[in-house]
């Protein structure tokens, strides 16, 4: 028997790249935050979840997949990303074996939910081991610009996605688990269509300056505003995913804490972290301001790069590493998680000041809709991508001192 299994194992393995070619062809289908939450509230049905998930994971999981194989094959060869990808065939493997099952049988449709549980927990780890392998990837061969353009693109995309397939397994785990959650009845799957904004930037910096306290025995206060356009002196309340702004405002508020404390060593006083929150009529902009020196100009955009850290490196399982330094992720997953509902992330710096860092993020569920890579011609061109002239003038990166110049002639 187990031989047979093996069998039928191997014959599955062999499949898997027919499969991959298959569903990538397909375009995945992105949905609104209005549509998710019409479907979780009135129209609810297993059925129809189990039916459109089973073709449409496999279509984002392919899509995806098409592209990690277009990465440079040393960084194919490293452990991590190997792990990476075992993880996602075996993935696709299992959806797939729910293609042919009827949704009338209710033993199939809680061994899918059992299905999509144990794919959302096989993933949890996804982030922090390909940042490994980027690691392991960099110590071997070190940097080169094309292939760091490369990688920069591919995992821009690669975590995007990784953000709209955890999305899509949650939303249906949480609502046809058969609870609900009465703190927050207003929650439909992660999303609250009554999310608190202000409440949730207030949970996001008391996380932020518990660490802080901690590591540096000291934290900036918070200052905040709050203007709503549409309904002055009301709240601020919109349909979002409380755990995605968390994250990004818990990330802000880290790095705002640190550079503030580190730029005010000698003051008895802290500056303050000045937060205002804008509800238009298409926009909710969420403006955190530091005093924490800032950075230069040209280092900003290094800031989102996942191939540059100033952290020192950390290990998977370290639970000794600073806590407000890790991998030097932080910034690029937060932008991925404004950008994936349509908003973004921006940050501009005054050396020697601070830094005014921006969220922007859709103020209507209808225009908040799911941002989706898709493996195409296009996709593949910017894999192809080669290092040409510059068609202007590249300074060097530090600049010429004019008096040693002179003296030298």
């Amino acid at each position: 028997m187990k031989f047979v299994r093996f069998i039928m194992k191997n014959s599955a393995l062999a499949n898997v790249p027919k499969h991959i070619d298959h569903f990538s062809k397909f375009s995945p289908s992105p949905l609104s935050m209005k549509q998710f939450l019409d479907f979780g509230s009135t129209n609810a049905c297993e059925k129809t979840s189990f039916a459109f998930l089973r073709q449409e994971l496999p279509v984002r999981l392919s899509n995806i997949m098409k592209e990690i194989s277009l990465m440079p094959d040393r960084l194919l060869s490293t452990p991590s990303v190997q792990l990476v990808q075992s993880w996602y065939v075996q993935s696709l493997m299992e959806i797939l074996e729910f293609l042919d099952k009827r949704p009338d049988d209710h033993r199939i449709l809680d061994a899918f939910n059992d299905a999509l549980v144990t794919i959302r927990n096989r993933h949890n780890d996804v982030v922090p081991t390909m940042a490994q392998g980027i690691i392991e990837y960099k110590d071997a061969f070190g940097q080169d610009p094309v292939a760091s353009q490369n990688i920069q693109y591919f995992l821009d995309r690669f975590y995007m996605s990784r953000i709209s397939i955890r999305m899509l397994i949650n939303q249906h785990t949480l609502i046809f688990d058969g609870t609900t959650n009465p703190a927050h009845p207003n929650t439909i799957g992660c999303i609250d269509s009554q999310c608190d904004v202000t409440e949730v930037i207030r949970d996001a910096f008391e996380s932020a300056k518990m660490l802080c306290e901690q590591y540096y025995l000291g934290a900036p206060e918070l200052e905040m505003r709050e203007i709503n356009a549409n309904s002055i002196k009301e709240p601020i309340y919109i349909s979002y995913i409380p755990s995605h702004l968390y994250h990004m405002l818990f990330e802000l508020f880290k790095n705002a804490m640190r550079a503030t404390i580190e730029n005010h060593e000698a003051s008895k006083n802290l500056p303050p972290i000045r937060v205002t929150v804008a509800l238009g009529g298409e926009d909710l902009t969420i403006k955190m301001s530091d005093r924490g020196g800032g950075v230069p100009f040209r280092k900003t955009e290094r800031l989102f790069s996942y191939m540059y850290s100033t952290a020192p490196t950390p290990n998977i399982g370290d639970r000794h590493r600073a806590p407000l330094a890790g991998f030097g992720y932080g910034l690029p997953i937060s932008r991925l998680y404004a950008r994936y509902f349509q908003g973004d992330l921006q940050l501009y710096s005054m050396e020697g000041y601070g830094t005014d860092a921006v969220i922007h993020m859709k103020a209507l569920s209808t225009d908040s809709v799911e941002k989706l890579p898709v493996f195409n011609k296009t996709a593949l061109r910017n894999y192809k991508v080669s290092q040409e002239a510059d068609d202007w003038c590249v300074p060097s990166k530090e600049p010429l001192n004019l008096a040693v110049s002179r003296a030298a002639k």
